[in-house]
């Protein structure tokens, strides 16, 4: 046999280098009732939802950097189908479609990926990630057993599947992809279409596994997934949650960060105390897998929002915001939360948990994987008070609705209540307040031309402009007899439009009358106003706006939207005339749409008329103005609350669909404490639900950048302004430690309950604006004394940190100096700023 000498090695090891060898290394995932093993080895996985259409290629490598510190092992995607298929046998994978580069992208992170291929994804994104012309095949019925959608469904998911064997994605390859899924929270519409949605359902998990890729397949939301299709949960709590069969491991693909926002509803958030606590208790139950929904949520760019009336920030309330900034303290309670698990994961895979009763409201879970090898989860689910347990001959404080967590069932390393990471204070900050403006007047007096159709009746929306656009003109006219007693002063008749959604502007003889919109939950609404009506034939002009196509639902084929009837104008000399079936003309989208007024080389060939601000807010205007790029790296945003509703874009980029409705809800006092439901926890109201908007920092250039923007209702221009997201200060919020109990900490490598800042790079903290040890409250930014407070806190703070990137601060009786409560558990709350560093290192 030939012998492979050491020499002969190193010669390999300098080629290899020198070609840029790399060898692929295949990863082997089964799974047994514990956890997905990968290469035989159970883990305990953390993923994240992170939707590569809802960013931009540049921003992907940093989302992930940030999602790995975080403690991820998993990204979590969707595959959105009617982005990569927009007309049959036509795709696009470019750009923000780029999958196989979001892919590699993880892996070179250092990532592994769960591919959603669904095709449905639901994700409040337009017609659940369905292209539209899907809904014309001849005899398609969606999501059922039904022929044409099977194959239609069949071939996109093989086209991705053969895609990513290609590029040896999938882990049996010495790729990434440690899991796929097929459809998607299929559970519900499988029980109310009966034997069809059974046999669908088994039909895709037998078709998804014979497509041979090496990886276990998932079902969410599906609990008769048939084997060896995994069955898995969605929703705020999964402990309840167990696999169809007992050799299944108990895996959570939709834990949720937040909730979605829709126009006209308060914006929602979920305070980081419950999510760790949900995880945790999922955890505690034997969970071994749990997804993040979202990780970093986003931005719903162009049309892409489904709902309807689904915003174009889909932030969710996410520990990576909308502009993929670290969002505090959220981030870093989970790190910490992450952290203690994994610290916990040789005895979690290795053993049933034993669950001991501490209390009426308080259990112990016990993992113990042998001599030396043991792991405890001490649970209190009180909502209101907290509790003091007694295991292993130690005293432990439980905060109310909060689990600790023991990595060697002794020491607390975290307790999901306690927060002990810094709040970032960001702010939205103008950086160019002043744009010169141009205006370009959509055509209401000539609608129609040449291209219109023309039939008796109404037509579906869809039906008519296939979701090319959101806007469709319904034209028709109107005779009126001079002898009607409302043209001698009478009351003016009254016009009735009833639509099938989403929002309808109406027009009487090019004349702006009035708008009337429907709801998420109520697409269907009625308008009703007066109209101006002359003698003669009077031009009726209805402009019926989609506000994104409905993401959830039977039967997508037959789902409607545009203005459907009856129609009518009541209030003359003959009653009501019903308009109903008499002849309407049609037009899809606008006339800048057609001139491509959005393309920054189109939009210069029609004549703008600069200076005209001053004609007052004109409904269906276009308004065009020129900037410079902002120096800095730090995200933007355009603030457009003085406009009303209409569409944005940089550069020819679709920013997406604006609308400053005003929030309405029950915003009030938000507790962690007790089930969680999105109602819980509500902010903005009030207020637009979505002011700013964001323009990723990749679509700009240098100079000369072309902001188009299309309003419907007429807003003041000359207020808007393009803001920079900086982080401009820190709180932070600590309980006090008491060195004799070991209770809890924060972090296992600093002083137990240490309170910890960190400025951004290249900042320092400039100024400690607040700081109290004893009884202070409030929220960040608006912190209060409370009647027991250390007088000395102020200084120490001051001492400990300024002109520092970052500190810490522990939380003992003995570092604030006298006690100024002894008998009361105090917390210290701080707020300082942050400021970029002079030469000598001080904050400016």
């Amino acid at each position: 046999m030939e012998t492979f000498s050491v020499s002969s090695f190193l010669f390999f090891v300098f080629m290899a280098a020198l070609l840029g060898f790399r060898s692929t290394q295949c990863t082997t995932v089964t799974y047994d009732k514990k956890a997905i093993l990968i290469n035989g080895q159970r883990r305990i996985l953390i993923s994240g939802s992170i939707h590569y259409p809802r960013s931009t290629p540049e921003m992907w490598e940093d989302l992930m950097q940030k999602a790995k510190d975080g403690g991820l092992d998993v990204v979590d995607t969707y595959v959105f189908w009617n982005v990569h298929e927009p007309s049959p046998g036509n795709y696009d994978f470019e750009g923000r479609y780029d999958l196989v580069r979001f892919i590699k992208t993880a892996q070179r992170v250092g990532l592994y990926i769960h591919l959603r291929i669904g095709p449905y994804v639901c994700a409040e994104w337009n017609f659940g990630g369905f292209p539209v012309w899907l809904k014309y095949v001849p005899g398609i019925s969606f999501r059922t057993d039904n022929g044409p959608f099977k194959m239609a469904m069949q071939g996109f998911t093989q086209k991705i599947v053969q895609m990513m064997k290609n590029e040896k994605l999938f882990a049996s390859q010495g790729g990434p992809i440690i899991l796929s899924q097929i459809e998607n929270e299929y559970g519900p519409q499988s029980r109310a279409l009966g034997a069809a949605g059974h046999a669908y359902m088994n039909w895709a998990a037998k078709m998804a596994v014979g497509l041979n890729t090496g990886v276990p397949w998932v079902m969410c939301k599906e609990d008769d997934a048939p084997d060896p299709v995994i069955n898995s949960c969605n929703g705020f709590y999964c402990d309840y949650f167990s696999p169809n069969k007992p050799y299944k491991p108990t895996l959570w693909t939709e834990a949720w960060s937040g909730w979605f926002t829709e126009f006209g509803g308060p914006v929602y958030g979920r305070p980081v105390q419950d999510l760790a606590f949900a995880v945790a208790r999922f955890v505690q139950k034997g969970g071994s897998l749990f997804n993040y929904y979202m990780y970093h949520g986003g931005t719903n760019f162009g049309r892409t929002a489904g709902g309807p009336f689904i915003t174009t920030s889909y932030d969710y309330d996410a520990p990576l915001d909308e502009y993929g900034m670290i969002r505090q303290p959220k981030y870093g309670h989970l790190k910490n939360l992450h952290r203690a698990i994994k610290l916990c994961e040789h005895a979690l895979v290795s053993s049933d948990p034993t669950v001991t009763s501490l209390g009426a409201y308080e259990q112990a879970h016990v993992f113990s994987s042998g001599p030396g090898r043991c792991a405890a989860f001490l649970a209190n689910y009180h909502t209101n008070s907290a509790a003091t347990v007694v295991f292993n001959n130690m005293r432990y404080i439980l905060p109310p609705w909060s689990i600790s967590i023991l990595p060697n069932c002794k020491r607390v390393v975290f307790n999901t209540a306690q927060v002990g990471v810094h709040i970032a204070r960001t702010q939205m900050l103008p950086t160019i307040s002043k744009l010169s403006w141009e205006t370009y007047n959509e055509d209401t007096y000539s609608l129609g031309g040449s291209s219109r159709m023309t039939v008796a009746g109404l037509l579906e929306q869809i039906n008519v402009t296939r979701d090319a656009s959101d806007y469709l003109w319904y034209m028709t006219s109107v005779g009126i007899s001079s002898s009607e007693a409302f043209l001698r002063g009478g009351q003016k008749p009254t016009l009735s439009v009833r639509s099938a959604g989403h929002a309808v502007h109406v027009f009487i003889n090019g004349q702006f009358s009035g708008s009337a919109y429907g709801s998420r939950e109520h697409p269907e609404f009625t308008y009703t106003g007066p109209i101006n009506l002359r003698a003669g034939m009077n031009k009726i002009a209805l402009l019926s706006i989609a506000v994104g196509l409905p993401n959830v639902g039977l039967h997508f084929e037959k789902l409607q939207t545009g203005i459907l009837g009856p129609i009518s104008i009541s209030g003359l000399n003959e009653g009501k005339k019903d308009l109903t079936w008499q002849k309407w003309s049609y037009q899809v989208g606008l006339k800048g749409e057609a001139m491509n007024l959005v393309s920054p080389t189109e939009a210069t060939s029609v004549d703008w008329i600069k200076g005209s601000l001053s004609q007052g807010q004109r409904p269906l205007t276009w308004y065009k103005a020129s900037f410079n790029a902002p120096g800095g790296n730090e995200p933007l945003a355009l603030d457009l609350r003085s406009m009303g509703k209409g569409q944005a874009w940089i550069n020819g980029q679709s920013i997406g669909r604006y609308w400053m409705a005003y929030a309405k809800g029950g915003c009030g006092r938000c507790t962690y404490a007790g089930t969680y439901r999105p109602s819980k926890c509500e902010n903005g109201c009030g207020q637009p639900t979505q002011r700013w908007y964001h323009i990723p920092r990749s679509w700009l250039k240098p100079t000369n950048n072309v902001l188009v923007l299309f309003e419907e209702l007429g807003g003041d221009a000359s207020k808007i302004s393009l803001l920079r997201r900086s982080v401009t200060g820190l709180c932070g919020e600590a309980v006090e430690h008491h060195a004799k109990n070991e209770s809890y900490i924060i972090e296992s490598n600093e002083e137990p309950n240490s309170l910890h800042l960190q400025c951004n790079p290249g900042q320092v903290i400039s100024a400690i604006k607040f700081a109290s040890f004893g009884t202070p409250s409030g929220t960040c930014g608006s912190y209060q004394k409370g009647t027991c407070h250390a007088p000395d806190s102020h200084a120490i703070i001051e001492k400990k940190c300024i002109g520092l990137e970052s500190c810490s601060v522990s939380t003992t009786r003995d570092n604030f100096g006298v006690d100024p409560c002894p008998s009361e558990l105090k917390q210290l709350l701080v707020e300082v700023d942050c400021g970029v560093a002079d030469i000598n290192g001080h904050g400016s």
